[in-house]
């Protein structure tokens, strides 16, 4: 750290000269000042660290230097001089924001100390400081490392589930990007319904892997082109619960697996696999049931073409309070006819975008989904 610029006030010409003499060999640069208003043009035209101001002078006094010095340079450091009898005085001045003071007649010796001292107090302050000011830095910019790794881990944790879950489509070729549609929808209307993170995102999940348990249901049942006989629905089913079993342990999981096992409950308690009824039922099993059945309506399958959606806006009115939560219906029914067209197309390019990666996965569970 450098010497400091030391500025000395007094009015007294041979007590300025005595002191810049002594302070010399301490300070870069010495100058004196003869008053107040002399030392303050000093301070506006040049930067100094330390001022040796006597407090008893004509006219402006030390303790009102100290005052306007250390308004307009908060750091710098400020020795007072008095005299003997006006100790009280210099210790006031302290209080005010003095860093230290010295006594008349002068004892050279001790005022060099004083200022060596001083300065050398200054400087551990600001090396204490710079400290501070690194190490917030580095926990900054560490703390936004592993934001950034966290953003990263949970997009490839996104982007594994919705790779897994297009596979799972598609080996029923009748629900072929059900699974993107069907998290848009709910979504869309969790906002509607004033849902936020974190929430909204285990709501999103819930939604993406809501049939994953289908991976357990064997092909002769899930690909049958016809109706299913009493003895395959009860194997159909199970799916909720096998989803629920598969994503057992994973933890970032937990919340959206609740959705998975809830997802074929009817809010008058006639779903399934539990017979849950009104709030006992997830609030993002609750909203799925919505966005699944629309989805369903409004998608063309094998044996029928899709509905027009004033078709299934119908169907919800219809079925609130049975089927669905009559909250979550007027949520759906708040939004815009064109924003799930629009969604609906935003899901089409993602998967026209990703199907050859779809392919290369061939229902293996990625590493992503292995519990902790």
């Amino acid at each position: 750290m450098t010497l400091p610029r030391i500025l000395v006030v007094d009015d007294d010409a041979a007590a300025r000269e005595i002191l810049a003499e002594a302070v010399g060999s301490v300070g870069s640069e010495v100058r004196t000042a003869a008053n107040v208003r002399e030392a303050l043009v000093n301070l506006a035209s040049s930067p100094y660290d330390l001022i040796l101001s006597d407090i008893e002078m004509p006219g402006a006094r030390g303790t009102d230097l100290l005052r306007d010095a250390r308004s307009a340079c908060p750091d710098i450091d400020i020795i007072m001089v008095t005299g003997l009898t006006d100790v009280a005085t210099a210790i006031q001045a302290m209080r005010m924001g003095a860093s230290d003071y010295v006594t008349k007649p002068f004892n050279l010796d001790e005022v060099r100390i004083v200022v060596e001292r001083t300065w050398e107090k200054r400087r551990l302050i600001r090396e204490n400081r710079a400290y501070q000011q690194n190490l917030e830095a580095k926990v900054s910019e560490r703390t936004a490392e592993l934001r950034q790794a966290y953003r990263e881990i949970e997009d490839t944790y996104q982007a594994t589930l919705e790779a897994l879950t297009q596979a799972l489509d598609m080996r029923d070729t009748e629900t072929q990007g059900h699974s993107l549609r069907v998290v848009q929808f709910t979504c869309e209307i969790a906002r509607a319904l004033g849902v936020q993170e974190p929430e909204l995102t285990e709501i999103g999940r819930g939604a993406l892997l809501h049939d994953i348990g289908k991976i357990g249901v064997p092909d002769a049942v899930l690909r049958k082109p016809g109706k299913l006989t009493e003895e395959e629905w009860i194997e159909m089913r199970k799916h909720p619960e096998l989803g629920y079993h598969m994503l057992s342990g994973i933890r970032f999981l937990e919340k959206p697996r609740e959705i998975v096992l809830a997802h074929q409950e009817k809010f008058d308690g006639t779903g399934y696999p539990r017979g849950l009824r009104g709030e006992q039922i997830p609030l993002g099993a609750r909203i799925f049931a919505v966005a699944d059945t629309f989805d369903a309506m409004t998608t063309t399958r094998v044996y029928r073409a899709k509905l027009p959606y004033s078709r299934a806006r119908q169907e919800m009115i219809d079925c609130a309070g049975t089927q669905f939560d009559p909250a979550v219906v007027e949520a759906f029914l708040s939004v815009p006819p064109e924003r799930w067209e629009e969604l609906r197309r935003d899901v089409a390019v993602r998967i026209a975008a990703s199907s050859s990666k779809i392919e290369a996965l061939n229902l293996l569970m990625p590493p992503a989904l292995v519990a902790d």
